[in-house]
């Protein structure tokens, strides 16, 4: 297997004439947390899109494990061990907590097309969606229905509910958007937690839960990289102040000495 979970050769996204992914090459290590960043309409969500199947590219390659996934479905693509969430929370809302949970499971062990099993008798997918529920801390509301839950609550089970087929490769798009910053903190330990030993990529615009979760960044500026490092030598960089990050970056510098 490739010591890279994620490689992204040449790749390219076009909107008609509008070209919106440039050419972008990144070669991700497994077991990496990589933050992407850049300011609105830099294409970042459109990266997402293109690695996870949602959208064909233009052109280039994108290879999870050493094989090349684009032009597969996105169904497809999550089998292979990659999941995403999105910037809008996307869960059954009229189910409970432990039902989301226990519908994320259900394909990774193996329980696919089969309509002659009662889900109460499938002690595997109860078990571990009880571990999956105790992970993202919401074993107390097991029975309560999701859209009865708080706005922080939902993003978590949207997290658990991403991690639940036992992907490698976790994607997650502004997870901590709309949150207090008590709630981001939390949630910043909670994404630490459920992602030890996956790689993971995550698109967020709060410099503090970047510069605290990652160990890259890659900075995207009009559909193309322009810097790929350590938060320290980003922080550092002046073309990435220049062009991004500016008085944010003074922000984070601030926060961490005071």
């Amino acid at each position: 297997m490739s010591s890279y979970a994620l490689q992204l050769k040449d790749l390219r996204k076009s909107f008609g004439k509008s070209e919106i992914i440039r050419g972008v090459n990144l070669d991700i290590p497994v077991g990496e947390r990589l933050a992407i960043i850049g300011p609105n309409g830099a294409g970042k969500s459109t990266l997402f899109n293109l690695i996870s199947g949602r959208f064909a590219p233009t052109s280039g390659d994108v290879l999870l494990h050493g094989q090349k996934i684009n032009g597969k479905k996105p169904f497809e693509i999550n089998r292979m061990g990659l999941s995403r969430s999105f910037q809008i929370t996307n869960i059954f809302p009229k189910l409970s907590v432990f039902e989301n949970l226990r519908c994320s499971v259900l394909w990774s062990l193996g329980y696919k097309y089969t309509f002659l099993k009662f889900l109460a008798d499938l002690d595997d997918a109860n078990a571990r969606t009880e571990e999956l529920m105790s992970m993202i801390k919401l074993d107390k509301k097991r029975d309560v229905l999701a859209a009865n839950l708080t706005y922080a609550e939902q993003r978590a089970l949207e997290i658990g509910v991403t991690i639940g087929g036992g992907a490698s490769v976790v994607l997650l798009d502004e997870p901590t958007a709309g949150m207090s910053k008590t709630e981001t903190a939390r949630f910043i330990n909670l994404i630490k937690e459920v992602t030890v030993g996956k790689t993971l990529l995550t698109v967020e615009h709060d410099m503090g839960v970047v510069f605290g979760l990652a160990d890259k960044i890659a900075v995207v500026v009009y559909g193309e990289v322009l810097a790929y490092d350590t938060p320290d030598a980003v922080r550092a960089n002046q073309r990435v102040q220049d062009a991004y990050l500016g008085s944010s970056v003074a922000d984070v510098q601030g926060a961490q000495h005071a």
